[in-house]
């Protein structure tokens, strides 16, 4: 009797944990339906699997900037040159906007070096113009030495001088003046000396009817003062009667060397290239 009761109870029970009467299919399976087991036992956790883990990114080589700098075609000087440069910048840059003793001494110091190396520079520059005649702007045009300057400019006058006298066969200076201005007074003693001195003909216009020493016969005006614009006195022109080209040669008071400069420069060829708007052409009386 015990026998067929115990028998009917582990059918019932295995009845109960059989697959047929379980819930969802997708359930996972409990204990109990799992008899061959028995009832005490201890599985592991099956464990989760790990997230792929990302492969290290490759070492980048150096940035171009590195590159370049380790095959620079420059020369070594001017690497150096371009570095020193930035570091003055630098220390500067850091001295003005953190002007503690200690950056202000550090760009002093890098400062004092430049300058001792350009002072070298300098040094060597001035005897190799010492040595090489070419190079030495002492050399060059106007002398800086008082004995070779007072040569120089009487050198140049005399060649001023005999280049206003060849001018002078057809060329006269036109002077321009008021019998009521003291400047005009102070400088006609000037040019008078000058066409005697110099052999080119001086024609004096006067412009309110005035007359000026040592320039008796001037005319008056005819107009030639209107067409040449002529609102300062004393203004002097050179002028070229058979052609009608007249070049300003200045206004004001002027002395005799500025006038011998001014009028060679102003016959010479170059002049009208250099200031087209200042020559003008007018019918000479």
């Amino acid at each position: 009797m015990h026998g067929i009761h115990r028998l009917m109870l582990l059918t019932v029970v295995a009845a109960l944990a059989s697959p047929a009467v379980s819930g969802s299919e997708n359930e996972p399976p409990r204990f109990w339906g799992d008899a061959w087991r028995g009832w005490h036992f201890y599985e592991d956790p099956i464990p989760e699997a790990e997230p792929p883990r990302p492969k290290p990114p490759k070492p980048a080589g150096p940035p171009p900037a590195a590159r370049d700098s380790r095959r620079d075609p420059r020369p070594p000087e001017l690497v150096e040159l371009e570095r020193l440069r930035q570091q003055v910048e630098d220390l500067r840059g850091i001295a003005v906007m953190r002007p503690t003793e200690a950056n202000v001494r550090r760009y002093m110091e890098l400062e004092a070096k430049v300058v001792a190396q350009a002072s070298t520079f300098a040094d060597v520059a001035q005897r190799v113009a010492w040595t090489t005649p070419e190079l030495d702007p002492s050399l060059q045009g106007r002398p800086v030495n008082a004995k070779a300057l007072e040569v120089f400019e009487a050198q140049q006058l005399g060649d001023r001088s005999r280049s206003v006298a060849a001018l002078g066969r057809d060329h006269v200076l036109l002077f321009f003046f008021r019998g009521d201005c003291p400047y005009c007074h102070a400088f006609a003693p000037t040019l008078e000396a000058f066409q005697g001195r110099h052999g080119i003909r001086v024609e004096a216009v006067s412009l309110d009817g005035g007359a000026l020493p040592g320039f008796t016969t001037a005319r008056r005006d005819n107009g030639a003062a209107t067409a040449l614009r002529v609102a300062q006195v004393p203004a002097v022109y050179l002028a070229q009667p058979f052609t009608g080209r007249i070049v300003p040669i200045g206004f004001g008071v002027l002395s005799e060397s500025q006038l011998l400069e001014r009028i060679s420069a102003a016959a010479a060829p170059a002049f009208e290239a250099m200031v087209p708007s200042a020559v003008r052409q007018l019918g000479m009386p």
